[in-house]
């Protein structure tokens, strides 16, 4: 039985670290193991590669957050441009929203380390060219808008190829423990990125800082040269990937129809990201004001690194202590913890409460999205699973374009605490409405596993 979803017909019950999945029907015969439910702490750190991967990711990530935190503000001293810096959010997330299913058909197809090799290989660009024009002084503002497209494109691209590198070094059985660390992983460098880049800014100033942070993507490209992992080793034999084009690249959304659990997931993670995600981080300024922190000192910069600090938390100590299933239910309410956790937030007039609820809500949006990635790796067939992971991605990436409309545009006119209030409660009441969709949707029995539901413990 699957530890992630409780499906017993798709993943063999005891699966070696070096063996193939079986096929599902060999699957369902074999009986149940207490050992194979039994899981590990921090299972995927026994992996010697897993463990440089993290720390690889962890740094990627870090020098993605460095190179924000200096070139957002070489382009607001500069242009004082508010519709730039407008653009610069949209620019992040609108290639994961246009181009996340067609990645995953390439990583699909492609030999994984590759493709991770060529998103780092554009961010060291970029960073470069940033350097170039603050070292010549020409920076104009269509250097900027080209710059900040690539960038967004080099994070879309390799999304869904990281993914199924985890798959490929710990197998399916350690596939929930991976995911966990490596969202973790990516937490701790979102968290160090600010702080780094700020580091770097004051003590290299601009131009060499941008030029320094270069060598940060640099191990994880290096590592990738030297290990055998493509992505696919673990997945059956002569599976067939046909060649992708857009159009059967978004194909895969009517493929996945029938399975409820994959459309929850999927829908789970672009409901928090159109709501929320990535709106409060730009509007935490005025958040920050209304609690009584006017300055950008430390207290200042705690609000803005609370959530990525509970993330990191979160990520320890679910894996710590194995308290929370990773099945679809758990996702689901961890969302609405999460919803819960920002109505507070957008209700607080307490600095310390503030704190500790963007906190909290750190831990249950990791928890949420760790467990969703989960199930939608190891529900999707081997031939499609890149392609459903860019389904995924451009759902929970893409559509944080989306947040600011439903916190930035509405806090324009009904106030912004309001605004983030009003969409907290959207999100709590539509992850209900999903939750309910998704038991009833499995209590008729899906046509691959008729007789279990993913919304069950594991026994």
């Amino acid at each position: 039985m699957c530890s992630a979803c409780g499906i017993a017909t798709h993943i063999p019950v005891e699966l070696g670290d070096d063996a193939r999945p079986e096929p599902a029907s060999q699957a369902a015969a074999q009986p149940a193991s207490p050992a194979a439910s039994q899981a590990t702490k921090f299972a995927a750190l026994r992996h010697a590669d897993c463990r440089f991967y993290f720390f690889g990711t962890m740094l990627s990530m870090m020098a993605d957050n460095v190179e924000h935190v200096i070139t957002y503000w070489m382009l607001f001293q500069k242009f004082h441009s508010p519709a730039l810096a407008g653009f610069a959010v949209i620019s992040h997330w609108a290639p994961s929203l246009l181009l996340s299913v067609y990645f995953g058909g390439l990583a699909d197809r492609r030999d994984c380390r590759k493709v991770i090799q060529a998103a780092q290989i554009m961010y060291m660009g970029v960073s470069a060219a940033w350097g170039l024009l603050f070292l010549t002084d020409s920076l104009q503002v269509w250097h900027a808008v080209i710059l900040l497209i690539v960038h967004g494109m080099a994070g879309a691209l390799w999304s869904p190829a990281e993914q199924l590198m985890l798959h490929d070094i710990v197998g399916r059985k350690e596939l929930p423990s991976a995911v966990r660390l490596n969202s973790t992983a990516r937490s701790l460098g979102i968290l160090c990125g600010p702080a780094v880049g700020s580091a770097l800014l004051l003590g290299l100033g601009e131009t060499w800082g941008i030029f320094a942070n270069v060598l940060i993507y640099l191990p994880l490209t290096i590592w990738l040269l030297m290990v055998p992992y493509t992505g696919h080793l673990r997945d059956t034999a002569g599976v067939r990937r046909p060649a992708m084009t857009f159009a059967d690249a978004f194909r895969v959304l009517r493929e996945v129809a029938d399975n409820p659990t994959i459309i929850s997931m999927v829908a789970l993670g672009g409901l928090s990201s159109l709501f929320i995600s990535a709106a409060l981080g730009p509007q935490m300024p005025e958040f920050a004001h209304d609690l009584g922190t006017d300055q950008a000192g430390l207290a200042y910069g705690a609000l803005l690194a609370a959530n990525a600090a509970g993330g990191v938390f979160g990520g320890l100590l679910l894996e710590g202590t194995g308290v929370l299933r990773p099945d679809a239910r758990t996702a689901m309410l961890s969302t609405i913890v999460w919803s819960l956790c920002m109505l507070g937030f957008a209700l607080s007039t307490s600095y310390p409460l503030s704190l500790v609820l963007l906190v909290a809500a750190g831990v249950a949006n990791l928890a949420s999205q760790s467990i969703a990635q989960t199930l939608v790796q190891l529900l999707a067939p081997p031939e499609k699973r890149g392609r459903v992971v860019g389904v995924y991605n451009m759902s929970s990436s893409g559509l944080r374009v989306g947040s600011g409309f439903t916190v930035g545009v509405l806090g324009a006119w009904i106030g912004l605490h309001m605004a983030l209030a009003v969409s907290s409660i959207s999100l709590l009441v539509i992850v209900v409405g999903l939750l309910v969709y998704t038991v009833r949707a499995v209590s008729r029995g899906p046509a691959s596993a008729p007789s279990a539901s993913p919304l069950q413990p594991t026994s």
